[in-house]
């Protein structure tokens, strides 16, 4: 069975021949460094925050997460190959070099996805970030209205629950909207999120809307995926933990199921993803329909 509560079974796509060919993800996050596990897979690169043209990313958190989406391993000789090493990446810049973002980043790079999704074959959306607890009512309709506006348009988006836990009603926005595919931490136990010492940080529902979240949960913790090696730490992988590593290891299973059935709609996959979790015994609103399996997700 191919869902572990500490790890990540990054070798399932090669091990089956599954790698995500085909499919294109779109992430929303602070950029991506060239870096040789992405090959020449990198096929579309929006820069909102700074204008800039050329590919980079002067954080390193996009470049992890697009590791884990999609990341073959050339470097670690398949050691931190991602989860569909095969697949395609989009990535649209909307935070900072200090992982910041104006409250509209999301929906202006929902709407340059809406755009290109055609010209690029988008089928999957990461957002493995959230607005803080200090945006307005206004601001989160917006973002829900353009997130949801890509699902209906067949983008299957997939959200971070958010660090904030393990209180009720700490699932960020756009993790709360009713379409999209939440997810949270399986392994959320004590760690450093942020340099900030948390337990228990995975979002939990409901949300104000009394909507059950999390939908799925994943690892998370101490995860191994690709580095900025332009950045001070010239590493070409490091180690990360939040549900911003959760939610890649969803989005690039996603991306695997895509290439398997590529007619799929954005209400098959989450019909999938809930037949195939496996309960963890956990409250609703902690592991959601419970642990990502991908073996089942992939089975017939």
């Amino acid at each position: 069975m191919y869902y572990v509560k500490k790890k990540v079974n990054y070798n399932y796509a090669s091990q089956n021949n599954i790698t995500g060919r085909g499919v294109t993800i779109a992430i929303m996050d602070t950029g991506i460094y060239h870096h040789s596990d992405f090959d020449n897979r990198i096929i579309g690169f929006k820069d909102l925050v700074n204008n800039r043209i050329g590919i980079y990313d002067d954080n390193s958190h996009g470049t992890h997460v697009a590791g884990i989406c999609a990341g073959n391993g050339k470097l670690s000789i398949g050691k931190y190959a991602g989860m569909a090493p095969g697949s395609n990446i989009v990535m649209i810049k909307i935070l900072d070099d200090g992982g910041n973002g104006e409250s509209n980043s999301i929906t202006r790079g929902v709407e340059w996805i809406l755009r290109n999704k055609n010209r690029y074959n988008i089928r999957l959306l990461n957002i493995s970030v959230g607005t803080l607890p200090r945006t307005g009512a206004e601001e989160k309709s917006a973002i829900l209205d353009s997130v949801e506006e890509a699902w209906d348009n067949g983008i299957v988006v997939v959200a971070a629950a958010g660090n904030s836990g393990p209180g009720g009603y700490t699932i960020t926005t756009p993790g709360i909207s009713r379409k999209v595919i939440t997810v949270g931490s399986s392994d959320d136990g004590l760690q450093d999120v942020f340099g900030r010492v948390k337990t228990n940080y995975s979002g939990r529902g409901p949300t104000m809307s009394c909507i059950c979240k999390p939908d799925i949960v994943a690892p998370g913790m101490n995860i191994t995926a690709c580095n900025a090696m332009n950045l001070r730490d010239s590493k070409a992988y490091s180690i990360k933990s939040g549900t911003s590593m959760s939610t890649p290891v969803v989005t690039g299973a996603l991306a695997l199921l895509l290439e398997k059935h590529p007619d799929m709609g954005t209400r098959d996959v989450k019909m999938r993803i809930k037949d195939s979790a496996v309960n963890l015994g956990l409250p609703r609103n902690r592991q959601g329909w419970g642990a990502l399996d991908i073996e089942q997700l992939l089975k017939n």
